[in-house]
């Protein structure tokens, strides 16, 4: 954020920080209107600030430049597939591997075991494909947090993406036994420690009846990096 606070070395005075900040703004494509809500006053205070009708504190700068860095399109709020586990009514393990995931059977390890009472599976690397003779079970496929990104990398070389992989699925008359879908919030829109503590407070309305909130961390952190690098999960 220092780049709104100087430019060229030169500290800003504030008639150029609030024509610095306008112009940030503008190239994020962000209406008053949307940065007003997300920092947390009224669209007419904003105006009157960047017009220059009013002073700006230090505080309320502070306030701004973090609200509108929540719009920078260069850190963009992103969603990924972090769990999926979807069951085929078929006992053709071959036909969903090569025509649905689109893998080559051969390159794929068999094990005469399995687990959710299927009897024997293939794998490769965090892609699992399980099988059983009991036709009610069919063929699952199961992919954990590595699965998913794994298999991006297959659909990204086959040229397709998950909304066609997921149609063909569908298609074949797949059942979405589950989808778990994780948030990456680069620009600090979901604060996570906030999110806990309501849920730690009774305040998250769900179909869910438990949570888990893990925090990241460095060994060795210096004061002034206060809490730099920190990460924070909450299922």
């Amino acid at each position: 954020m220092s780049q709104f606070f100087r430019k060229g070395g030169i500290a800003l005075n504030d008639t150029e920080w609030i024509q610095d900040f306008a112009d940030r703004r503008l190239q994020y494509g962000v209406s008053q209107t949307k940065l007003a809500v997300m920092a947390g006053i009224s669209r007419e205070h904003l105006s009157r600030i960047e017009s220059g009708k009013v002073a700006v504190t230090e505080e309320m700068k502070v306030k701004l430049l973090e609200a509108l860095e929540k719009f920078n399109p260069e850190a963009p709020l992103t969603m990924l597939f972090d769990y999926v586990r979807i069951r085929f009514p078929t006992l053709d393990i071959g036909h969903i591997i090569k025509d649905i995931l689109q893998l080559n059977i051969q390159y794929m390890i068999h094990e005469d075991f399995g687990h959710y009472s299927y009897t024997e599976h293939y794998y490769i690397g965090d892609i699992f494909v399980y099988t059983s003779p009991d036709e009610e079970k069919g063929v699952l496929l199961e992919l954990k947090g590595k699965g998913c990104r794994q298999f991006e990398s297959y659909l990204l070389a086959q040229e397709r993406s998950w909304y066609d992989f997921l149609m063909d699925a569908m298609v074949d008359g797949c059942v979405m036994k589950r989808l778990d879908l994780a948030i990456n919030d680069h620009t600090g829109m979901l604060d996570i420690p906030e999110l806990t503590e309501k849920c730690r407070n009774e305040e998250c309305v769900s179909v869910f009846r438990s949570f888990k909130s893990y925090a990241s961390g460095e060994l060795v952190r210096h004061e002034e990096q206060d809490k730099a690098g920190m990460g924070y999960t909450l299922y």
